[in-house]
């Protein structure tokens, strides 16, 4: 009957109009400064390791990943340090190993004097040359896969507000 189409009608034109308003809510209620948060999950991750041309190459550190793309020099196909790309290398960034056992985020038994240039490369280098683009989901969920609580986004020292208007 017309009487259940225009029914239908209506419920479709409340849904559409309400979808765009509470868009714009969320849009508001966000603090100015968040970027929203891409999470990568390891076969994503892998998908910007710098062999196709044209694509971002995209490097994981303590469970950030920066796009590498500017460094290409460094990171693209046949660079020097291309097999830490497409993946989170933390461990390869603490020891400067380019070995394919220590291409990966444990840090397990690393030294005092590893982690500590773990931090000054992650923030000396990484931080200061790269733009963040998101996070490993072992960063941002917990074994069982539900969100951790804890998860806190890094400053990105190359956001600027006036890029966001």
């Amino acid at each position: 009957g017309g009487m259940a189409g225009g029914a239908a009608r209506l419920l479709l034109a409340a849904l559409l109009g309400a979808l765009p308003v509470a868009a714009e809510r969320e849009l508001r209620f966000r603090p100015p400064a968040e970027a929203p948060v891409r999470l990568f999950t390891e076969p994503e991750l892998a998908r910007y390791d710098g062999q196709q041309e044209g694509q971002p190459i995209y490097l994981a550190v303590k469970g950030v990943v920066f796009d590498v793309t500017s460094g290409k020099e460094f990171y693209g196909k046949g660079a020097p340090y291309n097999s830490l790309v497409g993946k989170d290398s933390t461990r390869g960034v603490a020891k400067m190993s380019l070995d394919p056992a220590d291409l990966t985020h444990d840090i397990t038994g690393l030294t005092e004097e590893e982690l500590k240039s773990l931090d000054d490369i992650f923030n000396n280098v990484y931080k200061a040359k790269y733009p963040i683009v998101g996070y490993t989901s072992r960063r941002i969920l917990n074994e069982d896969g539900s969100p951790n609580l804890d998860f806190k986004p890094e400053d990105q020292p190359h956001f600027n507000i006036k890029d966001e208007f």
